[in-house]
Formats: structure tokens, C-alpha cells, sequence
């Protein structure tokens, strides 16, 4: 059965100019320039589709991922000569058109344009957002269907499956997360077969500062990696797999004890690192072995964090699940696969999600901070829809 395209106005209303200026906002013309002549990526003339409109539109691709290419276009660029003050004429270029333009502009500039965007968004004693003195963060990682195109196969891989493999290649995306806004402060992306711990690695230890609180599920352990995070004066709480040694050094009033940790490679032991060890389980919740849990924090004093706050708190992990479903349920609307065919295009437009999910974000927070509400009271749907219709007068729009 043959389907309908879906399209977006003809006419294209305020609601969707000011959801360009939302992305604007977040990502101002100035620096998109700055990014792109740092680059090279800079448009060396006059094009039909300049880099900087072609920036705006990567990252809109994530909020109308249910329009054509072409109608996505057409709203950008009417949006981008409104808010700059002039006619929102209509906008025409081929699907090879824009191909071409993206593959110009490429992955580097939109990471180089996230590193200078993507940050924490809490302010101090916002609701849900700190422990004490620390930001509560998270690592995880998900992944991303992409194209079924032979370079991207090649590139990316596909996961197994119990027969064959699976219908799509996937990307790898790995984000560190600051739990009570939901905003990605930093992410990796790699190929499917590549390990979180080691992009964890290369991503973390720049990233982390001593105010923050790193929780990690029992996966990312590793001695190295812990290390290097600590080095950069966080905090850590991380779950660690029940078989890793911990002997019993020191036992604390809370019910917590002092242990040290090694490097697989020293095999003499002669360079422990102390760790402080919390061993709970979860009652009456229906209850096999996996609900008993084993944490692992540099945080040695127990009057700092007693054991029973660190265990309750360490569920604030989960958050960053619901930022993946935000980026695979909520934005993805009725697409299920990103749309780009080539690698570099695939990382090119998980990086406008990022930014876009970033926009959102940030338009949240602002609304909960002037309520006094926790962001989690929000709704991301919700505001999605807001962004991209509903609200014009709750949008930021440059001068």
C-alpha cells in the first residue's frame, strides 16, 4: 500500500519560525561561524545552501524526523530569514542538494559546535539535582539504528541476534549525563563493536570536575578507568560485579567498610587505591539475586554520605535511561532508523540529536527553575510538542 508523505504547512506559521528560534537560541549564529571558519567548513561562496543553515537544519532533523528531507529545509531556512528579520521565502533544493550540502559541512564541525554547547544546566539548589555539595551524574550507553546501506554495515556492524544478526546496523552512542536535568553535558559515538568502557575511557577524565558525582553501573568498572576519574577530583558511586575481590579492611559505623582496589597488572600488589564498599539488597521486591547490589565509592568518610543515602541515591542512575528513551521513543516520532546512508552523515545527525535534545532541555529547566519544580515533573513530550507548534511565547528568540 503506497504512503502518504507527510508534510508540514505550506505556509509556514509562527509557532514553527519560533522552533527554529529555540535551536537558535541554543546554538547563536556567531558561534556556528566561529566553529565553521576554526574548521574549514566555512562557506567559501554563495550557495543555495549555506554551512550555517545547514548546521540549524542537521539539528531540526530530530525534531520533524516524521517530514521529508524537503520540508524539514523549507522550515529552517523560512524560520532562520525570519528571525533575522526578513521575508520567510520559500526555500527549494533537491534531496542531492542537501545531501551534497551535509556531506560538505561533515561530522567534525557539529561535535566541535556540541563540545562548545553541550554543559550542565543546574543551578545550585535546584530540586533533584544535588547531593550535598555535587552535581549528580551518570554514564551510559545506548544504541542507534542506522540505515541498512552497505558502507554503514561495513562501518558500524550489527549487533548479533539469536539467529543471524539483526535487521539494522547500529551506532554506538555513549553520554555523560547530568541527572536532574536530563541534559548530556558530553557523549562519544563509535561503531557497534567498540566497548563503553574504552569510550568511557577516552570521554570521562576530561569532563569531570570536583564538584560532580559519577554514578556508573557495574559494567564500566575497571581499574584504569576508575582511576583516571578519580584523578579528576569527582566523586564516584559505581556498582561493581559481586565476584570483584573486595577484602574487608576496615568496618564503619553505617554498615560500610573500607577495602582497597589493584591493577589487574600489579600482580605484587604494591599500588592499592582505598575504596569505601556499601553491600545492600532490595526487600520485598519480588526478589531474585539481582537485587542484591555492591557499590564501590571514593567518598571514605561516612559522615560525608552515609551508607544508606549513597544506596537510595545510586537509583538516581536510572535517569539516564530515560534520556535514551527520550532520544529513541520521544524524538524519534514514527521513524525508527536515523536517515543518513553514510557514516559520517549517521555521526553528523547524532550530533544534531544531541543538540536539539540539549534545546529541549534547557527550555525545560528554564520553565521548572521559575516554578520551583523538579525538571522530572515536566513532561519531554510535552514540551517536544511545545517547541515545535503548541507555545511560540514560551520560546527564546534572539533579538
Amino acid at each position: 500500500m503506497a504512503r502518504t508523505r507527510k508534510a508540514l504547512p505550506e505556509k509556514v506559521d509562527i509557532a514553527h519560525l519560533i522552533s527554529c528560534g529555540v535551536l537558535a537560541s541554543v546554538c547563536p549564529r556567531a558561534l556556528i561561524d566561529e566553529v565553521l571558519r576554526d574548521s574549514g567548513k566555512a562557506s567559501q561562496r554563495e550557495r543555495l545552501l549555506p554551512a550555517p543553515a545547514v548546521v540549524y537544519y542537521v539539528m531540526a532533523l530530530a525534531l520533524w524526523r516524521e517530514a521529508p528531507l524537503e520540508e524539514v529545509l523549507r522550515v529552517v531556512c523560512q524560520g532562520l530569514q525570519w528571525l533575522s528579520g526578513g521575508e520567510a521565502a520559500a526555500v527549494q533544493a533537491s534531496k542531492s542538494a542537501i545531501s551534497q550540502a551535509r556531506t560538505r559541512l561533515g561530522p567534525e564541525a557539529m561535535r566541535q559546535i556540541a563540545l562548545r554547547v553541550l554543559r550542565p544546566l543546574a543551578r545550585a539548589g535546584a530540586p533533584g539535582a544535588w547531593y550535598g555539595r555535587w552535581r549528580l551524574m551518570a554514564v551510559d550507553g545506548s544504541c542507534m539504528d542506522v540505515a541498512d546501506e552497505a558502507v554503514n554495515a561495513a562501518h558500524f556492524g550489527y549487533p548479533g541476534a539469536s539467529r543471524g544478526s539483526s535487521a539494522f546496523p547500529q551506532a554506538r552512542l555513549l553520554g555523560l549525563v547530568e541527572c536532574g536535568t536530563h541534559v548530556v553535558v558530553a557523549a562519544s559515538i563509535a561503531p557497534y563493536k567498540h566497548s563503553e568502557v574504552a569510550m568511557a575511557t577516552a570521554l570521562l577524565p576530561a569532563h569531570l570536575n570536583a564538584d560532580m558525582l559519577l554514578m556508573a553501573d557495574r559494567n564500566f568498572y575497571s581499574f584504569k578507568l576508575w582511576q583516571e576519574c578519580a584523578a579528576s577530583g569527582a566523586k564516584l558511586l559505581w556498582r561493581v560485579k559481586s565476584n570483584l575481590r573486595l577484602p574487608v579492611h576496615q568496618e564503619l559505623a553505617d554498615g560500610s567498610y573500607l577495602s582497597v582496589i589493584f591493577d589487574s597488572k600489579d600482580r605484587a600488589r604494591q599500588s592499592p587505591q582505598q575504596v569505601r564498599v556499601i553491600d545492600y539488597a532490595l526487600q520485598d521486591s519480588g526478589g531474585p539475586a539481582q537485587d542484591s547490589y555492591r557499590l564501590v565509592t571514593n567518598i571514605l568518610e561516612p559522615k560525608a554520605a552515609p551508607a544508606l543515602e549513597l544506596a537510595a541515591l545510586y537509583h538516581e542512575r536510572w535517569e539516564v535511561e530515560s534520556v535514551f528513551d527520550e532520544f529513541k521513543t520521544h524524538m524519534r516520532s514514527a521513524s525508527t532508523v536515523l536517515r543518513s546512508k553514510t557514516p559520517d552523515l549517521v555521526e553528523q545527525e547524532l550530533w544534531g540529536l544531541l543538540l536539539a535534545h540539549f534545546a529541549i532541555r534547557q527550555l525545560m529547566e528554564q520553565a521548572a527553575w521559575q516554578s520551583g519544580l523538579d525538571p522530572d515533573r515536566l513532561s519531554f513530550t510535552n514540551a517536544l510538542r511545545v517547541i515545535k507548534r503548541k507555545m511560540p511565547q514560551a520560546a527564546a528568540i534572539p533579538p
